[in-house]
């Protein structure tokens, strides 16, 4: 009975440590990168050994998923049903979180230099980056299809080109606005992109580069 006791109040406390370290995790990937970021700087960050730290994650890669895991579940946990919403609500989430993130430099600097360096093939974040664009990808097109329905217009064959374009303008903007902070407004510079970007879908206007 004593060690049932044990467990239930130890449960807490485990995830309270492992929330602990993905947090350092965050700081030290998003300071020097997956490759340069080691266990040994994220237990140093909390207080721990690195053995401490690979009995909680088990190796540095699975850490690395289990952070971005964390982040995506922490960015939607206020959320209804824990999920981005759909329709024109996804565009104002997108400028919501952009808003959110301009608070947050740590958090926008580990996911701006994972995703870049997920792009070799070898890279452990891969999968989960890729499998995150093309997911979020549909997720826009598919509150394009439904913002053109309720507005009475067809949706024009460049949903998906705008879909893809969306994601780009929030992560350059990320990029431009940890360079340079005090002169790019980051919520408001995605508040347009976005706003222009719906715009175009929704009145399909020729193109001013012809």
């Amino acid at each position: 009975m004593n060690t049932e006791r044990r467990a239930v109040r130890s449960r807490p406390e485990t995830l309270a440590r492992r929330n602990e370290i993905l947090d350092a995790a965050v700081e030290v990937f998003g300071s020097k990168g997956f490759s340069g970021g080691t266990l040994g700087d994220i237990a140093d960050q909390v207080g721990m050994t690195h053995a401490g730290i690979l009995h909680h994650f088990g190796s540095k890669d699975q850490l690395l998923i289990e952070m971005l895991a964390h982040r995506d579940k922490t960015d939607v946990a206020g959320l209804e049903g824990a999920h981005i919403p759909d329709g024109v609500d996804l565009f104002r989430h997108l400028v919501r979180t952009a808003l959110r993130n301009a608070q947050r430099a740590g958090v926008v600097q580990a996911y701006v230099v994972l995703s870049a360096e997920s792009v070799t093939d070898d890279h452990p974040g891969r999968d989960y980056f890729l499998e995150r664009y093309r997911t979020l990808r549909a997720e826009v097109a598919d509150a394009f299809h439904a913002l053109c329905e309720e507005r009475g217009v067809e949706g024009p064959d460049t949903i998906a080109q705008a879909s893809a374009a969306i994601l780009a303008v929030m992560d350059g903007l990320q990029v431009q606005w940890l360079l340079d902070p005090d002169e790019v407004d980051l919520g408001r510079a995605t508040e347009f992109g976005i706003e222009a970007i719906v715009a175009a879908v929704l009145q399909a206007p020729p193109s001013p580069l012809g």
